[in-house]
């Protein structure tokens, strides 16, 4: 085969330049899977402490500058010490490890997971204020209680939750809800204290009912003509019906008629999107369609509370812009962009 100098090295001569040439690709894949492992915590291979470190201040730029709300919630391991002196530190070492997967599966999807250090674990909830991350808290809070590990039964944590304020400093937010964590210690363990204040409450009490509403960007365009314009449609009914719980909160007929339209354009809406994805071929199809019915048997949960008065426009809020739009459109849907990269309204 003819090969052609490079001075030190020969290269094959049909190797497609250096991006493309398999000895440069499998260098990339190296390199990147050694990326990999300077930011991963090699016990329990969620994100370590350096990555956290690096990840607060970009992070807090992002959500000043969209005007998102940003959380963070610390905890950590009840009574650790005594799971090393009573078993060893091989069994502590399990327990951090099947604590990592309970914890996986507890935090939401759009949620950064980190251990930072020892037996404690940090997490980064975006999209989301003090008030619905004390709610994710709480959950992975009953979910490491009601979880029986191996060697040792029943283990508790303790968290302290404070949503991102003002301009403060990363280490001053880290603070706030490393003295919250505190508070849960003092109060007994097996409990979450939060931080009561944020941006999310600033925003609201500056620009009234435009801070709460869903602002649509250009980069949530996919391309696909019939998607983009319900997702369009999705936004303007959303604001709608955000502004109808501001004007008529104590009138449940006027907000629950605008919801049913929400939820019928959001079921009609995921099945159209659902066809125009089996037409262009999308791989993942199924496991889109098994999120798809969870929003929508999550949308149906929240019709359901807002006929017996247990839902507010902090849930409605949240379900919208945390769940929908946030984790849903931001993260999900944004998988199947590039099958409409080359469309003409891209």
């Amino acid at each position: 085969m003819a090969q052609v100098d490079h001075g030190s090295f020969s290269l094959p001569d049909n190797c497609p330049g250096l991006d493309g040439c398999p000895l440069t690709l499998g260098l990339s894949e190296r390199i990147s899977a050694l990326e990999r492992r300077v930011v991963t915590d090699a016990l329990t291979g969620l994100w370590n402490r350096m990555h956290f470190d690096s990840s607060l201040d970009p992070e807090i730029r992002r959500s000043l500058r969209h005007k998102q709300p940003l959380s963070l919630i610390l905890f950590d391991v009840d009574h650790f010490k005594d799971v090393n002196d009573g078993f060893g530190h091989q069994v502590g070492d399990q327990v951090l490890c099947e604590l990592a997967s309970v914890a996986s599966l507890a935090v939401r999807t759009s949620d950064r997971l980190f251990r930072w250090g020892g037996e404690e674990f940090a997490v980064l909830a975006t999209a989301s204020g003090h008030r619905g991350a004390a709610r994710s808290a709480e959950h992975l809070r009953e979910a490491v209680a009601a979880h029986a590990f191996p060697s040792v039964g029943r283990m508790t944590v303790s968290a302290g939750v404070a949503e991102h304020l003002a301009s403060e400093a990363a280490d001053e937010w880290f603070h706030r809800a490393d003295v919250m964590l505190y508070a849960a210690k003092c109060a007994g363990r097996n409990a979450v204290r939060v931080d009561a204040r944020g941006n999310s409450d600033l925003w609201a009490a500056a620009h009234g009912a435009s801070a709460l509403h869903l602002v649509r960007q250009e980069a949530y365009e996919c391309g696909n003509a019939v998607i983009d314009r319900e997702h369009r449609e999705l936004f303007d009914i959303a604001n709608e019906l955000i502004d109808a719980f501001l004007a008529h909160g104590s009138n449940p007929v006027q907000v629950t008629s605008i919801y049913d339209r929400l939820l019928r354009h959001v079921a009609n809406h995921f099945a159209d999107e659902e066809a125009e994805l089996e037409r262009s071929g999308y791989a993942r199809l199924d496991a889109h369609r098994r999120i798809h019915a969870t929003l929508l048997d999550r949308a149906r949960e929240l019709r359901a509370a807002l006929d017996s008065g247990d839902a507010n426009l902090g849930g409605v809020v949240e379900f919208l812009a945390a769940e929908v739009v946030s984790r849903h459109l931001l993260k999900a849907d944004r998988d199947f962009f590039p099958l409409f990269a080359d469309s003409p309204a891209r």
